[in-house]
């Protein structure tokens, strides 16, 4: 099905849950979806983007406070580790009727963690990929930055 004579739509399909975590399983091709006929990401870009994301977190040194979380996309993963922040300002700040804080004070947090990574399902692989620290922290830039300029708008 052609949209406006430069996109392609593709139908992706999910399927089963293995173990505790959704797998997702997409047709990938090197279409290129058009929005507002000024902006182009890659299908594959897209596909990332909203790959099941499982956040490891070690807040400490001590191996038992190990935990995850999974969403079903990066964005998703990112906003909650912003969340897993507000939450730790809450607790620091319990008589705080409102918290605010900046991007750095967030990448200090995050940096302050023991250990922080993501693993992002890959379908062409059917693997997951992992990622550090600087590369969540890229991805939060990016989000926050983005919120701000719809905010904005």
């Amino acid at each position: 099905v052609t949209l406006q004579n430069k996109c392609y739509i593709i139908t992706c399909i999910q399927l089963i849950h293995i173990i505790s975590y959704r797998l997702g399983v997409f047709t990938i091709c090197t279409v290129f979806l058009s929005f507002h006929n000024s902006c182009q990401i890659s299908f594959q870009l897209y596909l990332f983007l909203q790959s099941h994301t499982i956040l490891l977190v070690q807040p400490t040194k001590r191996p038992e406070g190990r935990t995850y979380a999974d969403y079903e996309s990066v964005n998703e993963c990112m906003e909650g580790v912003c969340k897993m922040y507000e939450e730790h300002l809450k607790r620091m700040n319990p008589n705080s009727p409102s918290i605010t804080y900046d991007i750095s004070q967030l990448f200090d947090f995050i940096d302050d963690l023991a250990d922080l990574s993501c693993l992002v399902y890959r379908a062409d692989t059917q693997t997951y990929q992992p990622y550090n620290k600087d590369w969540i922290k890229e991805k939060i830039y990016v989000l926050l930055r983005r919120q701000a300029q719809q905010a904005g708008k």
